[in-house]
This record gives C-alpha cells, sequence and structure tokens, in this order.
C-alpha cells in the first residue's frame, strides 16, 4: 500500500486530499481545506507549512503530488500560488516525502481521461474513482485528483523499472 497526498495550493484555500493505492485500485482516506485567514501573506504562508505539516503527521503519506503554477492573467496571483505551493512542498521536505508536480492539464488526463476537463467533470469522476457517497469541496476535490495523478505515475514508474527502461521522469526519457 502506498498513502499519497494530494495538495491544490492557494494563498486563500489550500486543498487536500489522500488516498491509498493498492496496485491499481485506488482508496479515499480523507480530504478537506486549509482555510486562510485575511492575514498578511507570510502569516498565511505559515499556516500552510503547519496545516499541511500536521496532516502529514497525522496520515503518514509517503509521497505527495502538488499542482503546478499555472500561467495567472495577474502575476501577483501567480506569485502568491507559488509561495504557496513552496510553503506545502518544505513541509513535505521535512517529512522526507518524495513530491512529484503536475500540471493542471496533466492531472486532468490522469483523471477525466482529457487535459481540457472542467471542475465539474474532475468532480464527478472523484466521486466516481473513489466511491464517495457526496463530492467534496473543489479544493479538495482537485487535491484527491492530484494524488490519483501522482499515483498513475508512481505505477507507470514502477512498471518501467522493472521492465529496465532507465531515467523516467513524469512521461519523459532523460
Amino acid at each position: 500500500m502506498t498513502r499519497i497526498i494530494g495538495i491544490d495550493p492557494g494563498s486563500r484555500r489550500t486543498g487536500y486530499g489522500i488516498i491509498d493505492m493498492v496496485g491499481s485500485k485506488i482508496n479515499y482516506v480523507t480530504s478537506g481545506i486549509i482555510r486562510l485567514p485575511e492575514k498578511s501573506l507570510p502569516q498565511r504562508l505559515h499556516i500552510i507549512f503547519d496545516g499541511v505539516s500536521q496532516i502529514i503527521g497525522q496520515y503518514k503519506p509517503k509521497h505527495m503530488g502538488i499542482e503546478e503554477v499555472f500561467l495567472a492573467h495577474n502575476p501577483s496571483s501567480a506569485l502568491k500560488l507559488g509561495q504557496a505551493r513552496g510553503a506545502a512542498i518544505v513541509a513535505a521536505g521535512n517529512a522526507g516525502l518524495d513530491v512529484g508536480e503536475y500540471s493542471a492539464r496533466s492531472v486532468k488526463l490522469a483523471v477525466v481521461g482529457t487535459g481540457s476537463a472542467d471542475k465539474s467533470q474532475v468532480k464527478m469522476m472523484i466521486v466516481q474513482l473513489l466511491r464517495l457517497s457526496e463530492a467534496p469541496t473543489e479544493d479538495a476535490a482537485d487535491a484527491l485528483a492530484v494524488a490519483i495523478c501522482h499515483g498513475h505515475s508512481l505505477g507507470t514508474q514502477s512498471a518501467l523499472a522493472q521492465s529496465g527502461v532507465k531515467g523516467y521522469a513524469r512521461g519523459r526519457l532523460k
């Protein structure tokens, strides 16, 4: 069994989702949102770091998947998003987790089958794949999607390693 935490970073809300993978079978563990108060950016980054650290300490995942920064229309928003990602990545690094970074398109492709899926399609597939009785919040669903994408990536890396292929990294041969 491999326990994976997925993170959908944000400077206002950071979603998290935890799954267990046994082979190709995916089991839901938990999900939620770290809600950030109206405070200064450094204070919010500290809350993200502490929140992710606490979740990692409680659920003991071995891997983390996190969404990459997308090209935003507002450079200031993109910078804040990058800093939120950094706070979560440092929390994972402190806990010794392997971290995989994925574009939003890669996550959608892994979960829905098309990189151009909208958020409602991602949410619907999360409910189906994890056999949930109700849909998680949007940020939590996105984080679960990142965790599933990372789990698929780990499975591919393992299969290629067993076949003798070396230097594979997230769909690219080095």
